[in-house]
C-alpha cells in the first residue's frame, strides 16, 4: 500500500517547482511583516516553513500510497468533511464567521473548508468511475450534483463565497473528463459563463454600481453586494502596490505600500502584490512562470494516468490547483471581485499548505504508477 521505494521514480521536475515557490512564499512573507528591520525568519516565517516541513510529509506520504486505495477512503473523508462543516454551526463564531476550529492544547486553527475542496475531487473520482457505464444518464448526474452542493451549501452558509465557488469549475471539468451528460454539462457551463459576465458587467463598470444596487439587493446581502464594488480599498490597494513595483521592483524589504501595512491581508489573500510591489514585474512573471509549470507537470499526470480512476483524480487536482491561481491572481489585478481566496503554495496558512502538498502528493503517486499497468 505504502512503498517507499517509489521516492526514486518520483517528477523531480515538480518537486523543484515546489520548492522554488516555497521559497519565493516565505521571501514574501518576510517582507510583509511591518517590521523591516527585523530578521528574515520572522514569527510568520516560522510557522510557514514549519507548515512546509510538514507538508513535505504529507507530500512523500501521498506520493508513496496507492491512489487505487483512496477509492474506498474518499467516502470515509467526505463523511468525516461534511459532520465538521456542520460542526461548525455548533461553535461560537471567530470574526463574525463559522469557519474555524481551534484545535484544543497546540492554539492552531483548522478550517474544513479547505480540505473539503481536494475531498470532492477523491469523492467525485470515485463515483464518476463507479458510474462509469451510466455516465450519459440524468441521474447519474444530478447525484453527481448531489455530492457537490452538499459542501458548497454548507461552505457558503459560513460565509465563504470564494471557497465555495472553487467547488464549481472543478467539478464541471471533472464531470467533463468522466464523460457525464454532456450536453447538460455543457449547458450549466454555459449558464455558469453568463452568471460571470453578469456580475462582471457590475464589477468592470459597464453597468453602475450604484444604480444595480437596488436590483440586486433582493437576491444577496448588501455586504455581498459591496464586493462587486470596483472601487473598493482593498481593490485599489493591491493595483497600487503592484503598479509601483514597476519593471523591476523597489527591492527586498523596501516597499514603501506594503511595508507601511497600507496593503490588507498582505502576507495572505495578498501575497501577489506585495512581492510584485518588492521584486517587480519581472519577478511577477518568474511566479507566473513557476505556476505555469506546475500547472503543465499537473496536465501531463492527466494524460499519462494509468486507469480512469487516476486521471479523474489529476484532471481534478490539477483545476483545482488551476482555479486557486487564476482566481487569486484576477482579484489581485482587480479583473475579478475579492472574495479571499489564497494563492497555492506562496500565501501564509498552515491549512492551505498542507491541503495543496497533499492534492500534489496524490498526483504523484499517480505519475509514479503510469507503467504498472
Amino acid at each position: 500500500m505504502i512503498d517507499f521505494s517509489l521516492v526514486r521514480k518520483l517528477d523531480f521536475r515538480m518537486c523543484v517547482i515546489i520548492l522554488v515557490l516555497m521559497m519565493l512564499s516565505l521571501v514574501a512573507i518576510s517582507a510583509t511583516t511591518g517590521d523591516l528591520g527585523t530578521t528574515f525568519f520572522t514569527h510568520r516565517v516560522k510557522t510557514q516553513a514549519q507548515s512546509f516541513v510538514l507538508g513535505w510529509g504529507v507530500f512523500l506520504f501521498f506520493a508513496c500510497y496507492d491512489y487505487r486505495k483512496l477509492r474506498f477512503w474518499s467516502w470515509f473523508f467526505y463523511f468525516f468533511i461534511t459532520i465538521c462543516l456542520i460542526g461548525l454551526f455548533l461553535i461560537p463564531t471567530m470574526h463574525g464567521v463559522h469557519r474555524w476550529y481551534r484545535l484544543p492544547g497546540v492554539n492552531l486553527l483548522f478550517q474544513p473548508s479547505e480540505f473539503a475542496k481536494p475531498i470532492m475531487v477523491l469523492t467525485l473520482s470515485s463515483f464518476l468511475e463507479k458510474k462509469l457505464h451510466q455516465r450519459h444518464s440524468m441521474q447519474t448526474f444530478f447525484q453527481a450534483m448531489g455530492l457537490v452542493m452538499v459542501p458548497f451549501i454548507l461552505i457558503l452558509k459560513q460565509p465563504d463565497l470564494g471557497t465555495a465557488l472553487v467547488l464549481l469549475p472543478v467539478a464541471l471539468v471533472m464531470f467533463y473528463f468522466g464523460g457525464i451528460a454532456p450536453k447538460v454539462v455543457k449547458a450549466v457551463a454555459w449558464c455558469a459563463c453568463l452568471g460571470t459576465a453578469a456580475v462582471l458587467t457590475i464589477y468592470l463598470g459597464v453597468i453602475s454600481h450604484t444604480d444595480a444596487k437596488p436590483f440586486v439587493t433582493k437576491f444577496i446581502k448588501e455586504y455581498q453586494y459591496e464586493r462587486l464594488n470596483p472601487e473598493s480599498y482593498h481593490q485599489r490597494a493591491a493595483q497600487t502596490a503592484i503598479a509601483l513595483g514597476s519593471v523591476s521592483g523597489k527591492g527586498y524589504r523596501k516597499s514603501s505600500y506594503t511595508g507601511q501595512d497600507w496593503l490588507p491581508e498582505a502576507a495572505t489573500d495578498s501575497i501577489f502584490p506585495a512581492f510584485t510591489e518588492e521584486f517587480g514585474l519581472i519577478g511577477a512573471v518568474g511566479m507566473l512562470f513557476m505556476f505555469s509549470l506546475l500547472l503543465y507537470a499537473g496536465f501531463r499526470v492527466t494524460a499519462v494516468a494509468p486507469d480512469p480512476y487516476g486521471r479523474l483524480l489529476a484532471a481534478g487536482i490539477s483545476v483545482y490547483l488551476g482555479v486557486h491561481i487564476i482566481l487569486n491572481l484576477g482579484m489581485m489585478c482587480s479583473l475579478l471581485p475579492i472574495t479571499g481566496i489564497p494563492l497555492i503554495l506562496v500565501s501564509y496558512g498552515g491549512t492551505s499548505s498542507l491541503t495543496a502538498m497533499a492534492a500534489l502528493g496524490i498526483l504523484q503517486s499517480v505519475y509514479t504508477r503510469r507503467f504498472m499497468f
